[in-house]
This record gives structure tokens, sequence and C-alpha cells, in this order.
């Protein structure tokens, strides 16, 4: 019996890149797909039906089961009807996965208030418009059992800070609180919610000049973008419940697990404190760990 066999799931951006390859082989697996693509430019201009409608009729041939929806993650409309799409359509909703996104990069210093809100929007703002009905609905249902799955996607970007990404960075770190808070208030609901950080040969990374300079140093085949999907696969499934509340690294054949963030130094003071004694401490005992090379 495959892994995923009478589940259903939604998958946002699936009609190209990570997201199409989710969807494939959420299919293969035995899942039911609600595959939604705006279809639009990198840049978030434009739509096309066409992605999102082209990965659910190859689904379809190939025997599985879909459905394209054509809205924009951005509008909280969009959210609503792909929570009831699945339900009507295949009975149940039991794994939402968030891979939608758009680019508009720029150095903070010359970036437009438009750009800013533009990648907010979809990405942090694209997030909350799906995980609030599905969540909803997963409430109601009222079943700790259900094996219910978020599964939301960062990016090195936040983890790391990309210069030339400050609205993406910011979006894509938000989408890590969200994912604790979620993991955190869900849990009583028989939902998980974990944050998949990939890096692949998609339209996106295509377009930054530093990870064509990465690309060069990996085969082509561990860049593609399916790399990514099984590890979306396994989360899915209902042997994941022991995993939550955490981020997922897939980059290649490489899958990791990165650290929640904790102290790791500590000042205790008996008063408040002085502002040259507290320098002096931090330099003495938080300086070396920040400085630390390897």
């Amino acid at each position: 019996m495959s892994g995923l066999n009478g589940r259903v799931a939604i998958v946002t951006g699936g009609g190209r890149g990570i997201g199409a390859g989710i969807a494939r082989l959420f299919s293969q697996e035995g899942a039911a797909v609600v595959v939604n693509d705006l279809g639009v430019g990198l840049d978030g201009g434009g739509e096309d039906e066409g992605p999102a409608g082209d990965v659910a009729e190859e689904i379809t041939r190939a025997g599985g089961s879909a459905v394209a929806d054509h809205g924009d993650v951005s509008a909280p409309a969009t959210g609503e009807r792909l929570v009831r799409t699945a339900v009507e359509r295949f009975g149940r909703l039991d794994v939402l996965v968030n891979a939608a996104g758009i680019l508009r990069d720029r150095m903070i210093f010359n970036m437009a208030e438009e750009e800013w809100d533009d990648v907010i929007r979809v990405h942090l703002k694209g997030h909350f418009n799906t995980i609030k009905p599905a969540a909803a609905h997963w409430r109601d249902r009222r079943d700790p059992d259900g094996h219910f799955r978020i599964i939301n996607f960062t990016s090195a970007s936040g983890l790391y800070g990309a210069p030339g990404q400050p609205n993406y960075a910011a979006a894509k770190m938000g989408v890590v609180g969200l994912t604790y808070s979620c993991a955190n208030s869900l849990a009583r609901y028989g939902v998980t919610a974990n944050a998949i950080a990939p890096v692949a040969a998609t339209r996106m990374t295509a377009s930054i000049p530093g990870d064509r300079k990465k690309a060069r140093t990996v085969t082509e085949d561990q860049r593609a973008a399916e790399n990514v999907a099984p590890v979306a696969a396994y989360l899915a499934g209902e042997a994941s419940d022991w995993l939550t509340g955490r981020v997922i690294g897939a980059n290649g054949y490489d899958v990791s697990l990165y650290s929640n963030p904790e102290p790791v130094r500590m000042l205790s003071g008996s008063s408040r404190w002085d502002t040259g004694a507290l320098g002096e401490s931090m330099e003495r005992v938080f300086r070396p760990v920040v400085t630390r090379k390897g």
C-alpha cells in the first residue's frame, strides 16, 4: 500500500518547480491532490491557468485524482475555496502544502514599498490564508488522531539572511514563526506543522546570481526540484506524527534537521544592570560565541 493512499492534499504553487514535483509524487503515493497555481511570473505579474491545469491533467491521465485551482493565495477567499474543494471533491482534507511564492529582489536601500508588500503578502499572508480555513476544518473534526499535516516552505534566504532579499527573507522567517505557532496550537487537533527549507534548481533560484554559482558545484540531478518531494511526502504521511514544529532542510540528496532557537549563553544579575558592567560582561561571555569560527 502506498504511503499516502487515500489521503487528500492541497498543494499551492503546484503548477511548477517544487510544488509540481510534490503534487506528482503525492499522487504516485496514492493521494488525491488539489493543485493550486495562479500561473504568475517570478515577480507575481500575469496569470496563466496552464501550469495548474497541466499538472492536474497529467496526474489524471496517469490514473490519479487531481483538480486544478487557479486562485491567488494572497486572497483569503482562495484558501477557503481550496479547503472547500478538497472536502467536496474528495471527501476530506489531510495535508496542506504551502509552496506558492514570488520574488522581488532588491537591496534594502533600493526596495520600494510595493516590492516589500507584495512579497510579504504572497508568502506570509498566503500561508495564513490557507492555514486558517484548514485549521478551522480540522478543529471542527475534533480528531486528535487525525494525522493532519501542515507543510510550509521557508528558505535559507531567511534562515541566513540573503543580502539582496530583505522582503523574501523576512517573509520566510515569518513562515518559521507561524509554523512554530501552529505546531503548538493545533497539536490537540491531531495536526503537525513543519517547514521545509529547500535548495533546488527552480525558476526562483535561477534568477539569483549567487545561487547560479552554487549550481556549478553539484550535478543537475542533485539540484532537481523533484528531490524535495520525498521530504514532503514523508511529512505528509501518517508515520510522521512524531515530528512537528521543526525546519527540515532539503538540498540535493541531503536532508537536514535545523535546530530550534535556544539561548546559548546567559548573564544573570541581582539588580538592574549598569550599562558599562553589562557591556563588559557581554563582551566577556557572549563575544567568544559570536566570533567563534567553524
